[in-house]
This record gives structure tokens, C-alpha cells and sequence, in this order.
């Protein structure tokens, strides 16, 4: 098959950009949203909804009443450079050093940082890729 056939059958078939999420991929996203809402994982009585308001869909403030952006295009900018870090970071470290640094928690894992990371992965939906971009 030629390139162009190939890439042609690729656009046709494929799903559209904003296509809803899977039965297993939305339970996935809900039981993230929950945690993001609720879950302190052991650390000062915060959650990610105290500093990323509104379930982080709009601006948030940290405790000490810093401005914060939204999370709403945070899965299309990672990975990206941190200063602080001194490296290239990816949205899973952005999330646990969040938990570790401004809840004082333990980052879940398995299944429960899978489904964090895909409730804040779901803010982006439709988003265009720019890593290394700036957060809403």
C-alpha cells in the first residue's frame, strides 16, 4: 500500500479527536475525580480540590493564597522542563511531587495513581499537544 493510501485509510478509520471515553476508561476517570476530590493519601488534610478548585478545571490558589493555573491543559503541555527539578518532567511527576509537596501525602500507586492521572489527563481532552507550553 503507497504512504498516501496508508495515511488516507488511517484518517478514515480513525476516532474522532473528541471522542468519549471507553466504559472502563471513563470508570477509570470518575474514580480519579473522586480521589482528586476527596483522597488526602495520609498527608496534612488536604486534598488536590483545596488548591486546584472546581475539580482544577479553573484557576486555584495554594494555601498561602498563591494564584495557581487551571489543569485544564495540563495533560497536553507535560513533558516538559522544570526549573525546579532541573529536569524534564512528566505529568505522572508533576502529580506525585503535587501529592508530596503541597498535600505532604504519599502518591497512591497501581490502579489508584492510574486513575488520578487519567481524571487529570481527561481536563485535556481535545487539547492540541505543546509540550513544554504554559498552563492555562
Amino acid at each position: 500500500m503507497k504512504p498516501a493510501t496508508l495515511a488516507m485509510a488511517f484518517l478514515f478509520f480513525a476516532a474522532p479527536a473528541h471522542a468519549a471515553p471507553g466504559m472502563q476508561t471513563g470508570k477509570a476517570i470518575e474514580n480519579g475525580r473522586t480521589l482528586f476530590a476527596h483522597e488526602t493519601f495520609g498527608g496534612n488534610g488536604r486534598t488536590c480540590d483545596a488548591c486546584h478548585v472546581n475539580g482544577g478545571i479553573g484557576p486555584g490558589k495554594t494555601p498561602d493564597g498563591k494564584a495557581i493555573p487551571s489543569l485544564g491543559n495540563a495533560a497536553a503541555i507535560f513533558p516538559r522542563f522544570s526549573k525546579r527539578a532541573g529536569r524534564v518532567v512528566t505529568l505522572e511527576d508533576q502529580i506525585r511531587s503535587c501529592i508530596r509537596g503541597g498535600l505532604q501525602g504519599n502518591p497512591p500507586d497501581g490502579e489508584q495513581f492510574v486513575n488520578l492521572v487519567s481524571y487529570v489527563t481527561s481536563l485535556s481532552q481535545g487539547r492540541a499537544l505543546d509540550m513544554d507550553g504554559k498552563p492555562d
